[in-house]
């Protein structure tokens, strides 16, 4: 007994004690930082004795706000976080993994563009409702009470990528009303005064004590929900007050200091590692730690930046707290969060048309979309003039258009969705898991931040990029099979994983972007996904080779993905060497996923849409799949490219951002379908 107070009261004084000490000490390591150096004791009479002198000035009014915004923010998305993780029994919740503050950011670009004199209570007004739709849509789709912390974690990514995908849209085509708000959309401490300051502290300071106020009813409602109403607790009011703190403190400091994810869930956690269990101590604990987790991520970020460009803060907490998360999954893995059919979220398969006709069919629909894609533009080209042009014999601009132009691009497409449809389909028959496609694993991710390397490495050809974003793949695709592998290659948590590899990526393409100086909108474009300005030399060099050489392996090995997506014992027992296959087809995924994202950038979706609806068509173990599965990818990608020209003329969409926009609907649709089950 003796021996454990002594350790509760070690962990006690590290926490705290250990813990003020430590964000003193980064705080004072924070404000010695800047593009100009200025003397340790300078920058203490600058605190304490100021003067009327440009150091002293550049402590107070710069250095000093950005310090202090640091330990609000992060406070206050720690205890958000706390918050979440109870309310929702989900060890995995934070504002930034259930995708509110992508729909608070969302919310406050939407004002920015069309209302631009919105000020900083009206953002916050803004910023709060936008993040409580985002949780209400969240917990909805999520079954409410009865969700598990799967599925609430994967409509939170989806959400978010639904909200990043209309949210690049108006920054690339409102790229002035939203200037400056690339570095400020991916989390940045930087302040100009103290307006920031004075600004978020009343509410920091009111929503957090309110928290603690809650706090015994949350140990209660820990417990158990039957515990606490028996014990007299209102759990509806409790759930619902506990909801609007949360959001309203991620709220905050979107408004002030922009999107900021991961903090929610490193500080909690490190907490209750320490053996806290209470809510007041939590509480407190996280706020202090989410701080000094905060302010070392931005000490960290200009550390690695020493030309003090600015990397973006939230980037640097997602390098950190992606790992931390990814960690966290792996701990729990004997949890069991599922064992889940790979049928849940498809449905039931059922031949929809004659399955002979299926596949003539589709063919026609390609040929169609091709058609209407090469006599569909901003030209004032239609079909006819188009079909006219193409049978004279005359050397018009309309035929060099459509060949030079438009029939290259759309066949880039065309591949390109081919190649995502079947790294897809790959994916989803060897992991066993209905949610896997290439962007939601991160193999996407994985070959974007390698093609990005090569694309903004001075000394390397752009030619090599192919090279790049292979390289990519493969390492994304090594991390993925010995996490799968570790976790039993459990769908729901290879599923989770994903999240967790993909925003390490996306992390670190914010910071290659940010430290290359790309052009804002045509960095968005590229992250985004685009077929914009793909040519026949795109078509030769990067996409025709991969595309002969593996279209047949794939045929060749189908039988192998039909027989692992039975399950391993059933495999097995069929005389199939189970790890090798799995590693040979998952390793075969992943090269054609990168030979399409150095084509086309970073597309999601359609490796997981196109397969779904092969099998809506076909049933799940169908011979005909694999062609039905590519002639599917290909006419949404083509489809995409035409809507992305045609939309808003003379702008053009990312065709990304079209399949985003499609395919978030379409994967909330397939959760809401499954609502019943339990992931």
């Amino acid at each position: 007994m003796i021996a454990l107070n002594n350790k509760k009261h070690l962990a006690t004084v590290l926490t705290f004690g250990g813990g003020t000490v430590l964000l003193l000490l980064l705080l004072f390591i924070h404000i010695n930082q800047g593009s100009v150096e200025i003397a340790p004791l300078v920058i203490l009479e600058a605190i304490f004795f100021p003067k009327d002198e440009l150091a002293h000035h550049t402590v107070r009014y710069l250095r000093m706000p950005r310090a202090v915004i640091g330990i609000l923010a992060g406070g206050a998305l720690a205890i958000s976080g706390v918050i979440l993780q109870t309310i929702t029994k989900n060890p995995l919740a934070s504002s930034s993994t259930l995708g509110i503050h992508s729909g608070a950011y969302f919310a406050v670009v939407l004002s920015t563009v069309f209302f631009s004199s919105t000020g900083s209570v009206s953002g916050l007004v803004i910023a709060f409702i936008g993040g409580i739709i985002t949780a209400l849509l969240v917990f909805s789709l999520a079954g409410f009470t009865n969700s598990s912390p799967v599925r609430m974690v994967l409509a939170g990514m989806v959400i978010t990528m639904m909200f990043s995908a209309f949210t690049t849209v108006l920054q690339i085509f409102f790229e002035n009303e939203t200037a400056g708000l690339f570095l400020w959309g991916s989390g940045t401490l930087v302040q100009n005064n103290w307006d920031g300051v004075l600004f978020s502290l009343p509410f920091v300071i009111v929503a957090s004590i309110a928290c603690l106020f809650l706090a015994k009813s949350l140990d209660l409602f820990q417990l158990g929900e039957e515990v606490a109403k028996g014990l007299g607790q209102n759990v509806g009011r409790l759930r619902f007050f506990a909801l609007l703190f949360a959001v309203f403190l991620t709220s905050v400091t979107v408004s002030v200091v922009g999107p900021i994810g991961f903090v929610g869930i490193i500080a909690p956690h490190l907490i209750k590692l320490l053996g806290f269990k209470k809510h007041v101590p939590v509480l407190i604990g996280s706020f202090l730690w989410g701080a000094i987790v905060l302010l070392s991520a931005d000490i960290l970020a200009r550390f690695l930046d020493p030309s003090f460009s600015e990397l973006p803060v939230g980037a640097i907490t997602a390098f950190i707290g992606a790992p931390t998360l990814i960690l966290l999954i792996m701990q729990k893995r004997n949890r069991k969060y599922s064992k889940t059919d790979t049928g849940i979220l498809t449905g039931k398969p059922t031949a929809l048309v004659i399955e002979k006709w299926i596949i003539p069919i589709l063919l026609v629909l390609v040929v169609l979309t091709l058609v209407i894609g090469i006599s569909t533009g901003n030209s004032g080209v239609n079909l006819i003039k188009t079909w006219n042009a193409l049978m004279s014999g005359e050397d018009s601009f309309i035929k060099k258009m459509v060949f030079d132009i438009r029939l290259p691009r759309l066949l880039v497409a065309a591949i390109s969705g081919i190649l995502l449809a079947l790294s897809g389909y790959i994916f989803q028959g060897v992991l066993r898991n209905p949610l896997a496609d290439p962007s939601i694993i991160g193999i996407t991710s994985g070959a974007g931040v390698g093609a990005l390397i090569f694309l903004t490495a001075g000394s390397i050809s752009a030619t090599f990029m192919p090279l790049g974003a292979f390289l990519g793949a493969m390492i994304a695709f090594i991390v993925i099979m010995i996490l799968a592998y570790r976790a039993d290659f459990q769908p729901s948590l290879l599923a989770l994983l994903g999240i967790g590899i993909s925003a390490f990526g996306s992390a670190i393409i914010q910071i290659i972007v940010v430290r290359s100086n790309m052009a804002v909108a045509s960095a968005l474009t590229w992250l985004s996904g685009t077929t914009y300005a793909k040519s026949w030399e795109e078509l030769l060099y990067y996409l025709l080779g991969p595309f002969l050489l593996l279209i047949p392996i794939i045929l060749l090995v189908n039988h192998l993905i039909q027989t692992l997506s039975l399950g391993d014992e059933t495999a097995k027992g069929l005389g199939l060497n189970v790890l090798k296959t799995r590693f040979f087809l998952a390793l075969l995924g992943s090269i054609i996923a990168a030979a399409s994202v150095a084509t086309v950038g970073t597309i999601g979706f359609v490796g997981l849409i196109a397969p779904h609806v092969a099998r809506m068509l076909l049933g799940p173990s169908h011979k005909h799949l694999v062609i039905t599965t590519a002639l599917l990818g290909a006419t949404f990608l083509m489809i995409a490219d035409t809507l992305s020209r045609t939309l808003l003329v003379p702008k053009e969409i990312p065709s990304g951002i079209i399949i985003a926009i499609i395919g978030a609907p379409y994967f909330l649709w397939l959760m809401h379908r499954a609502n019943k089950i339990k992931i």
